[in-house]
């Protein structure tokens, strides 16, 4: 007995626009690396090569922040200005994504599979999803606008930086930090300024807002307007909810593992800055204050971790997600609770939701740990370093303990592929997992199989 056709449908329909979307994401990597071959892409006397040019154009677009050469040193201003651009575009287009096909599935399946896309994609519901689109650009220049101004007032009265060199500046980090990418204009990233407020403090915050995702600051914003007095909605209370506790974890666990390394020649200020800093920056910005080839082994398997659980969904942080990793841990509490079903603030989860946070953070491990095992056996360094450069690859992070640049060439495309499938793969995959929802008309029998 066949099913409806109106899954076939819509699975057609979501798969349209992101084949569209992922080519969009290649198209623009391709022409990201043909500007930055240009010899005015570069420093006088520097060359750029095909593999350095597609890495680093990669990185940008897919907002990681790894690198195989120094970024201050290696490019131009021209080169720069191309890996600022790259930087927008990939957050303006990861960030509409979720919209583009919550408008495409609006338009061509019924009412109940509208409702229920709005529901999984994210999308404001069955309104006009372009201005959802415009309302993420509006915000996101608002919140970069700010954190220029912020950045560009340090560096020129903080530093002596002329102006235009300070206003520089600020523009590149806001932006690079608001989209989660983590590339710098220093050849040591943010170490120079590690205990300086004035300067990290404004990108934690680009990194916490941008990375939070649009739904949730959209209905933060509503209620914070007195618009609506409804309560926040499962997902937003479930991103707030783990945000919270991993911007204070993290941190916590940096501060105490960090305490007698990297952090010993601190003051207690000083301290509990780094620590902040590099405690939230794995979700997933990729700026560091401290150099992670000295960090302890426990802190780079705690940034591992905080690096593939990531940030919100339809934000610019990548990893599987908080409200994917929020949804596992709920699972595993209701099967040791003996609970029949999985409830999250008085609202029972979808066992089709549950399905698809399985299946995305499975496909996260499989894709982290295949790399990592051919990584491990054909060159010479050791697990827990080369797992920090693939899971920073994976999660679209962009810390690194420096082997990037050390790595073959076939490796260093093992990582552009890994950022490529990171950045879009979760999201085609949920989409996609969306709007597959098939009803037998029959069942089979039980069977339950040995567990443990």
């Amino acid at each position: 007995m066949s099913s409806s056709p109106a899954p076939r449908r819509a699975a057609k329909a979501v798969l349209t626009p992101l084949r569209l979307v992922a080519l969009g994401f290649a198209a623009a990597i391709a022409v990201g690396t043909v500007l930055l071959l240009l010899p005015a892409a570069t420093q006088v006397g520097k060359s750029t090569d095909l593999l350095g040019a597609l890495f680093t154009a990669t990185s940008a677009m897919c907002l990681t922040g790894l690198i195989v050469v120094d970024t201050p040193t290696h490019w131009s201003g021209a080169g720069q200005g191309v890996i600022l651009a790259l930087i927008q575009i990939g957050g303006f287009g990861i960030m509409t994504m979720a919209s583009l096909v919550g408008l495409v599935l609006a338009d061509r399946i019924g009412l109940r599979g509208r409702l229920n896309a709005a529901a999984e994609l994210r999308t404001s519901g069955l309104g006009d999803v372009r201005s959802v689109v415009v309302g993420v650009v509006r915000t996101s220049l608002l919140i970069e606008t700010a954190v220029a101004a912020c950045l560009a007032g340090r560096f020129a009265v903080g530093y002596d930086e002329p102006l235009g060199r300070a206003v520089w500046l600020g523009i590149f980090h806001s932006v690079s930090a608001f989209n989660n990418a983590g590339f710098a204009l220093f050849s040591d990233n943010m170490i120079s300024f590690a205990t300086d407020p004035w300067i990290c403090v404004p990108l934690l915050v680009a990194v916490v807002l941008g990375g939070i995702g649009f739904p949730v600051l959209f209905e933060v914003a509503r209620h914070v307007r007195g618009r609506t007095r409804r309560r926040w909605t499962l997902h937003t209370r479930l991103t707030v909810t783990v945000t919270a506790v991993l911007l204070v974890l993290g941190p916590a666990l940096v501060l105490v593992l960090e305490w007698s390394n990297t952090l010993s020649e601190r003051g207690v200020g000083g301290k509990l800055l780094v620590a902040a800093f590099q405690g939230i920056m794995p979700r997933t910005a990729g700026f560091n204050s401290i150099d992670y080839a000295d960090a302890d082994n426990a802190t780079l398997l705690v940034t591992d971790v905080l690096m593939f659980i990531g940030g919100g969904s339809g934000g610019t942080a990548g990893g599987i997600k908080v409200t994917t990793f929020a949804i596992l841990l709920f699972v595993i509490i209701a099967e040791v609770r003996g609970d029949r079903s999985v409830t999250v603030f008085d609202r029972r989860i979808d066992s089709r939701v549950q399905r698809q946070s399985l299946t995305v953070a499975l496909v996260g491990v499989a894709l982290v740990m295949v790399p990592v095992v051919v990584l491990l056996a054909a060159t010479p360094f050791d697990l827990d370093v080369l797992l920090f450069e693939v899971v920073s690859a994976f999660a679209t992070v962009g810390l690194s303990t420096g082997i990037t640049a050390q790595l073959p060439g076939w490796g260093q495309l093992i990582l552009v592929v890994l950022m490529y499938l990171g950045r879009i793969g979760s999201i085609t995959l949920v989409s996609a997992l969306a709007a597959r929802e098939r009803d037998r008309r029959y069942t089979f029998p039980t069977e339950r199989p040995f567990i443990g």
